[in-house]
């Protein structure tokens, strides 16, 4: 089935193929823009049928947010304003039709909703994210969770309840494995990701699991190959997080690389073996696989289509690409040494606000700017105990560790700025004021 039909009113066709924060961010600023008033024809494809803001993960996997009040309904955002979408995932791409290939979409229950479809465009911007690299490392496909997708968190999280259950409710003595949770890369998923599960793992044993004692039952471990955690930000930050995380007793195996994820744990290089009952793979990111090579454009060792500075892909004007999947350099980087604009979430806010610009410029025959990344800093939360971060560049004119209740105000404020681009001054506000509300009445850790 094709969706590729002569244009209505000739309008200009743009595709985004991907609703991460990036891509919807773009379709919401350019159905704004161009679909309310007709300029231009928008239209938003994912795979998936809502949207969870990816940084956010870590807290509905340990428990501590409730998916539901964060979903951004893609059918409802496109009515709201101005763009179309439609659901699957991109598997091909002709360039010489200027044709997005989308697989059939199926349900839960394994029926087909919607046929393969064919998109023509006229602008594409390719936005469709990163996955976990698993370099290959045996048993991680088989034995370890991701945390790639809100499905991904939600199964996360059930394992989590039902283990502390499962141990409550035994007359047995635990297994070695039992309660025991090994997070394997110490970037910043894998850091925050152990210190939510610290306090939501003791707050679930409080309603009412008394027959498992936290502190002594409970064991969070983080596995990282480099000499420290957090390895891509400054020793400072790593030191600051590594002492908050020894206060928490989680524990940190730094220099320690997997060899493999076995059933009940993870065997370690150097022989060493960990017993867990649960294994998250947190350590490493690539695009996804379908992107390398594809359609003749140029890609990296890591799936990402190499860009111009303008973001075009460096085969095809009329491609774009943002956010994780695009290999865009950054000549300032590592005091002017270079390298590429990191998988950040600030990034793809970044580069959907320039394409934005981009599209603007295009339309009118005029010529495209250059996109500069600005690196404002990162911040790690650690849950209710504390944030670590510093601030850089673009804020200070240098770099500067904060930490603290300071740090976390701005740590929530990335979210809400996401939120902001999406809804609005007057929703946020609205919507922030509900959850206040209704976050009184119910208990503060997700028990189900």
């Amino acid at each position: 089935m094709s969706d590729s039909r002569a244009r209505p009113n000739g309008l200009h066709r743009i595709v985004i193929v991907g609703g991460g924060a990036g891509g919807l961010e773009l379709a919401t600023r350019l159905g704004d823009t161009l679909g309310r008033c007709g300029r231009a024809e928008v239209t938003l494809i994912d795979r998936a049928r809502t949207h969870v803001w990816k940084p956010k993960l870590h807290e509905i996997a340990a428990g501590s947010m409730d998916m539901s009040a964060h979903e951004v309904s893609y059918l409802a955002q496109a009515h709201w304003h101005h763009f179309r979408y439609r659901v699957g995932a991109m598997v091909g791409l002709d360039r010489t039709r200027r044709e997005v290939l989308v697989d059939p979409y199926v349900d839960d229950e394994g029926q087909q909703v919607t046929p393969q479809r064919v998109f023509g465009y006229d602008t594409l911007i390719v936005s469709v994210g990163s996955q976990s690299n698993d370099f290959g490392t045996p048993g991680v496909a088989k034995h370890a969770m991701k945390l790639e997708t809100p499905a991904d968190a939600l199964r996360f999280r059930a394992r989590v309840i039902n283990a502390c259950i499962r141990a409550h409710a035994q007359s047995a003595p635990l297994r070695p494995e039992q309660l025991k949770v090994a997070i394997i890369g110490a970037g910043a998923t894998g850091v925050e990701l152990a210190a939510e599960l610290h306090r939501t793992t003791r707050e679930m044993v409080a309603y009412g699991l008394d027959r498992v004692d936290p502190d002594k039952d409970i064991r969070v471990s983080v596995i990282e190959a480099a000499s420290r955690v957090l390895p891509a930000l400054p020793p400072k930050l790593s030191q600051a997080t590594e002492s908050l995380l020894a206060k928490l007793g989680v524990e940190v195996l730094a220099n320690a690389k997997v060899a493999e994820v076995l059933p009940d744990g993870v065997r370690l290089a150097d022989g060493r073996q960990l017993p867990a009952e649960l294994v998250v793979w947190a350590a490493g990111v690539k695009a996804p696989d379908f992107l390398k090579d594809i359609a003749g454009l140029e890609t990296n060792r890591s799936n990402q289509l190499v860009v111009k500075p303008t973001l075009q892909t460096s085969r095809d004007d009329d491609v774009f690409a943002i956010g994780d999947c695009a290999a865009c350099d950054w000549p300032q980087a590592d005091h002017d040494k270079g390298a590429t604009v990191p998988p950040r979430a600030q990034a793809a806010h970044q580069q959907a606000s320039h394409m934005a610009r981009q599209i603007g410029l295009r339309l009118a025959g005029k010529p495209l700017r250059s996109y500069r990344y600005r690196d404002f800093g990162s911040l790690v939360s650690l849950g209710e105990f504390s944030t670590v971060g510093n601030m850089m560049g673009g804020l200070i004119g240098g770099s500067l560790m904060v930490e603290g209740l300071f740090a976390r105000t701005m740590y929530l404020s990335l979210y809400k700025m996401h939120e902001l681009a999406l809804h609005g001054f007057a929703k946020v506000a609205l919507d922030t004021l509900a959850r206040l509300i209704v976050r009184r009445t119910e208990p503060h850790v997700k028990l189900h």
